[in-house]
């Protein structure tokens, strides 16, 4: 593996554990991005270059830093950060179809940030 293949797959391994750490489908990543569901899942997979701009705006809807994304920093997220599991409890608390709304809630405001 070259490490431009080395890259990507590091850049698709941190894309998957962000995801699945926000409580996320792929579907819902998808729908807040613009996108088809197979375009994550090719991301997640490695098999699709991610531009910039889906770095920066999956940054901002998992939370994280883009740089972390791209592969620095810490390996993982710490699993002991109480704001983490907190927000963790109480989103596996909610309902399908009211994470969905919650997620279309957040990706709006994201939305009028970027008015600014």
């Amino acid at each position: 593996m070259d490490e431009s293949e080395q890259k990507r797959a590091i850049i698709a391994s941190r894309i998957r554990e962000a995801r699945r750490a926000a409580g996320l489908s792929q579907g819902q990543v998808a729908r807040l991005l613009g996108l088809q569901r197979p375009s994550v899942s090719e991301m997640e997979a490695g098999r699709r270059r991610v531009s910039g701009e889906e770095i920066t705006r999956l940054a901002e809807l998992f939370d994280v830093k883009p740089s972390w994304l791209l592969g620095e920093g810490a390996e993982r997220a710490d699993p002991h950060d109480t704001k983490l599991q907190l927000a963790a409890r109480e989103l596996a608390k909610l309902k399908p179809e009211d994470l969905d709304r919650l997620l279309a809630l957040l990706a709006s405001i994201n939305d009028g940030d970027s008015d600014r």
